[in-house]
């Protein structure tokens, strides 16, 4: 992990979605608040129930939200990309963190205390007021996994996986690409349950024509007959 100075040109925040509504001055002022770090892949950012309350932006690449039980067993909650923004819950609450964060692929991340996010929450109303829908969506999405979690059975919370990724990934078509494909434990830690168990389901959903692995890809082929599966499952 290296320390990499705010003077190189593309470390900037232009990009994050919750800073699109500022002025390009106001952009830079924050900017210039900001500590810039690379990480390697599989590299640890914080750490569950960590007391530091940092707000981190991703610049460039994905990080990994996780859960480790006590004896180790890992619970993924989603990936993130470039453009969007942890950390912030114990800079609002000031409570222990909430999640376990790493590096997906190689990242670059800004980071600033949380008495500074505090402070341009009051000074840049426009922050604020993107805050407050993105912590909206982070509910809801929230409560849509502990809704699976508790009625659907294993093959249809892979299934409901499945969709949430492709509707990330590229389309073309009827089709998505999910790239890099996720591996089978992965899923698993996704949709809490086994590895054998998701590649019974992977297995199937093949054989049927839903899905194709390419190389490092994982292909949806329709996504419409995939949330049509999902819809059955859940009603939504």
């Amino acid at each position: 992990m290296t320390q990499a100075p705010a003077a190189q040109s593309r470390n900037t925040l232009k990009g994050i979605a919750i800073l699109a509504s500022l002025p390009p001055d106001s952009v830079e002022r924050i900017e210039r608040r900001c500590a810039w770090k690379h990480y390697a892949p599989g590299e640890p950012i914080l750490d569950y129930l960590d007391k530091s309350d940092d707000v981190f932006f991703i610049v460039l690449g994905e990080v990994r939200v996780t859960i480790y039980s006590t004896v180790g067993k890992a619970v993924s909650f989603r990936e993130m990309g470039s453009g969007e923004i942890f950390g912030e819950f114990p800079a609002i609450d000031g409570g222990p963190r909430s999640a376990s964060v790493e590096a997906r692929t190689n990242c670059l991340i800004a980071s600033m205390p949380a008495s500074t996010f505090r402070e341009l929450l009051e000074t840049e109303p426009g922050l604020a007021n993107a805050l407050l829908p993105r912590l909206t969506k982070t509910i809801r999405a929230l409560t849509t996994r502990v809704y699976e979690f508790s009625t659907l059975a294993v093959n249809n919370r892979v299934q409901a996986e499945l969709l949430r990724l492709a509707r990330f990934g590229p389309k073309d078509g009827k089709s998505a690409r999910i790239v890099p494909a996720p591996t089978h434990v992965e899923i698993a830690s996704r949709v809490s349950t086994h590895r054998e168990a998701v590649t019974r389901e992977l297995n199937r959903l093949s054989r049927i024509g839903i899905i194709e692995r390419r190389g490092g890809t994982l292909l949806v082929t329709d996504v419409d007959r995939l949330a049509d599966m999902v819809h059955d499952a859940t009603g939504e």
